[in-house]
């Protein structure tokens, strides 16, 4: 070999060397688009069908602004509503085919477990029982006891209302039979109650006090929270729906009580919320911005100031199954645990 080829032999034969010592690279995990392409991708969304109240209101304001601001969508939910009133509603959720939520009061969940539909309640929206008595303030009515013998509209014998005031009354041991009972299936009450039709009428706390105080005239509310603790309306759900979709129906509510935290703290969110979702609303938005201010009033009982919203009381749910027993409204005994599932609560 020539002098001049020799050190060029040398100095390959060096680099190969260095290159034979050196970690291998040609395996290692590469940075480039292609390979971050190859990660699995997203599971899709889970389908959710939710059963509202029969008419689209601002009070499911929490609903819909978790939809619009995308906090279903974050916890990986494709989530549809649907308007359907409680007898409806109730044995649906309970086949879990046509919808997986819905929004039922205690006093629907309770007799639809004991005749054997299968749903359980997992989160509180109403702390507080929403059905109440209301009257002018001219009236004279400020009590239970003073229901007597007066007129009283209602939409019918049945339902949270009927129950609301047969607990009332008998607080002020008083019977239907001491009052002059209209009934309503229009519910018409609210507006025969400003006419001046009756006397008094059933109604929701958030809905016509509320409009009855906006045209000037001083009302007086009877609630039966002090008397018993009958559970507001609340999520409910199938048990093979809970069974099948946990995980995702605890996103759900999860989302939902976030969005009732964010109009908690401004209302206007929520407000615009449901104008975006019912534009009709707009035409009277200061009745519809005093309506969700008294919802929300509704949304903290002590169970919810006490452990925060969603919450669920177990104890208030036995006195509430004591009481529709002492109706005849329960054919066959039921349990909490029957009724109730806090599994599914943030931290539950």
């Amino acid at each position: 070999m020539s002098q001049r080829r020799r050190p060029l032999v040398l100095a390959i034969a060096s680099l190969l060397a260095v290159v034979a010592c050196s970690p291998a690279t040609t395996n290692a995990p590469s940075a480039s688009p292609a390979a971050s392409s190859s990660e699995e991708p997203s599971p899709p969304p889970v389908a959710l069908n939710v059963g509202l109240g029969f008419i689209p209101s601002v009070q499911f304001a929490p609903f819909y602004l978790a939809k619009q601001a995308g906090y279903y969508e974050d916890a990986g939910l494709d989530v549809t509503f649907q308007n359907k009133i409680d007898p409806d509603l109730v044995p649906l959720v309970g086949e879990g085919r046509a919808l997986d939520l819905g929004l039922a009061d205690g006093t629907s969940v309770i007799p639809a477990v004991s005749q054997g539909i299968p749903i359980k309640y997992i989160a509180t929206i109403y702390g507080r029982f929403p059905s109440v008595v209301f009257a002018k303030a001219s009236s004279g009515i400020a009590a239970a006891k003073d229901l007597k013998g007066k007129k009283l509209g209602i939409p019918g014998r049945y339902g949270s209302s009927w129950i609301m005031l047969q607990a009332l009354l008998r607080s002020a041991g008083l019977t239907p039979a001491d009052l002059d009972i209209v009934e309503y299936p229009d519910f018409g009450q609210g507006a025969a109650v400003t006419q001046g039709a009756v006397d008094a009428a059933t109604g929701f706390a958030n809905n016509e006090p509320v409009q009855l105080r906006l045209t000037g005239v001083a009302v007086n509310v009877l609630t039966v929270d002090s008397i018993v603790p009958l559970p507001g309306n609340g999520l409910i759900a199938g048990t093979s729906t809970i069974d099948a979709k946990g995980d995702s129906l605890a996103a759900f509510v999860a989302a939902t009580l976030r969005a009732m935290e964010d109009i908690r703290e401004n209302p206007e969110v929520g407000l615009d919320a449901a104008i975006k979702e019912v534009p009709d609303l707009a035409a009277a938005r200061d009745t519809q911005a005093a309506i969700l201010d008294a919802t929300i009033e509704v949304w903290s009982g002590p169970a919810q100031e006490a452990h925060g919203l969603g919450a669920i009381e177990p104890a208030d749910w036995q006195k509430s199954v004591d009481y529709l027993t002492s109706l005849d409204m329960v054919p066959k005994p039921v349990t909490v645990d029957d009724l109730v599932d806090t599994g599914l609560l943030p931290g539950g």
